[in-house]
């Protein structure tokens, strides 16, 4: 999270101070193929700063490095009813409708929407210092974020962030990642029901970073032959999950605040 400065005025409260992460959407697009391109541009050029005057945080936006086609990006909110507000001020507003049919033009399908907030205090990403590159300057960031979706049993969702920081954490640093952020379903209903999100699932999201693609590979090598990692496949992860979990390696865009 950023640093907060002192204020004991209103708009100073650490709700009001972005970037948002108390309620974090995670979203991956299916897009037409070849036309990621052409959405990360029209993205990056007209949907950062559109959606942040709405009182919402575009937090990243990334390339998927093993789906050509997809893209992914993450949006972050103070809580549930200013996320109604934004979203409904966004999308009823002249940038989206300006933008809209182009973008939709990309897009096979754009409701794989996980719903989500922190596992806990200081589970959010650390963006103490970082900032946004400006419209068309900048460099491409080499930095790989690592994606680890868990589907829980329902009836054990509540007991994986426990699990995963006494069990899986410990192998995930032993093999060389860095703590990274974490996060679990967000269970209220969706006050912006014109966005489909996933329900009726609980899972929990690890997401780490790395300084490049090398980096991130070594993890994953060392990973396989950690123990504790193996010892966790081989119980099903304690009998917490639904189904294997999913493995993702996401390079940022130009313009991505996670970079």
């Amino acid at each position: 999270m950023t640093a907060l400065q002192t204020d004991t005025s209103p708009a100073a409260s650490p709700e009001r101070e972005g970037p948002f992460q108390t309620v974090v959407e995670l979203r991956s697009y299916r897009l037409r193929p070849g036309q990621r391109d052409t959405l990360i541009a029209l993205f990056d050029r007209a949907f950062v700063e559109s959606q942040e005057a709405c009182g919402m945080s575009v937090l990243g936006q990334f390339r998927d490095l093993d789906r050509p086609d997809e893209f992914v990006w993450l949006r972050g909110f103070a809580d549930m009813e200013t996320r109604r507000a934004g979203l409904a001020a966004f999308y009823g507003g002249p940038v989206w409708s300006a933008h809209r049919d182009a973008a939709n033009a990309t897009m096979i399908d754009s409701d794989d929407v996980l719903l989500l907030k922190p596992a806990g205090d200081g589970a959010g990403f650390d963006l103490a210092g970082v900032e946004r590159p400006a419209p068309g300057g900048g460099e491409a960031s080499p930095a790989v974020f690592a994606v680890c979706v868990f589907p829980l049993a329902l009836h054990r969702a509540d007991a994986f962030p426990a699990y995963f920081s006494q069990s899986l954490m410990p192998a995930f640093a032993e093999a060389g990642a860095p703590a990274g952020a974490r996060f679990v379903t967000e269970e209220s209903p969706n006050t912006f029901p014109r966005l489909p999100v996933r329900e009726g699932e609980r899972v929990f999201v690890w997401i780490a970073r790395f300084d490049d693609a090398k980096a991130h590979a070594a993890f994953t090598a060392r990973l396989a032959e950690t123990a504790g990692w193996r010892e966790a496949l081989e119980s099903g992860f304690g009998g917490h999950t639904a189904g294997p979990a999913m493995r993702y390696r996401l390079s940022p865009t130009m313009r991505s605040l996670l970079r």
